[in-house]
């Protein structure tokens, strides 16, 4: 075999591999963490300052697996006061299974959810809230098991 044809035989061996590679990744799914991240790297200063302000409580929200159901408690300095915001199961690997929660407390602070419409895998809890006029922000793992 003379080196044109080995030549030749790389060449299309390089192109082939190229292909196959382009072609492999149009399928490849990349996903941002928050579609709009701009505005809300631009807000991230009311995070903080929200986080200091949870931090700053007698003690962390909790959050209680038991069988089918969550149970969230706030610490007892913002119980009685007008509560409201959001809590979102976000998971890392997959959009697909992040969920939003109005958050609904009662008169003791606490709020009851159901896990049956959370997928199985690790999630990061982020909870902002505002009690009376006080912003807060609290994160926590969970992890849903079968």
């Amino acid at each position: 075999m003379s080196w044109g044809y080995k030549i030749l035989i790389g060449f299309t061996a390089f192109v082939a591999m190229m292909t196959f590679m382009v072609v492999r990744s149009f399928g490849v799914n990349f996903e941002m963490v928050e579609k709009d991240y701009y505005k809300s790297e631009l807000r991230y200063q009311e995070v903080i300052d929200a986080t200091k302000n949870a931090t700053g409580l007698s003690k962390p929200v909790q959050i209680v697996k038991s069988g089918t159901t969550l149970t969230l408690q706030l610490p007892a300095e913002v119980q009685q006061k007008k509560i409201s915001g959001s809590i979102w199961f976000y998971n890392a690997a997959d959009a697909s299974k992040d969920k939003h929660i109005e958050l609904k407390t009662n008169t003791e602070g606490m709020q009851e959810l159901s896990n049956a419409g959370l997928q199985p895998g690790s999630y990061t809890v982020k909870m902002q809230w505002k009690a009376d006029e006080t912003n807060y922000y609290s994160e926590q793992q969970l992890t849903i098991s079968q």
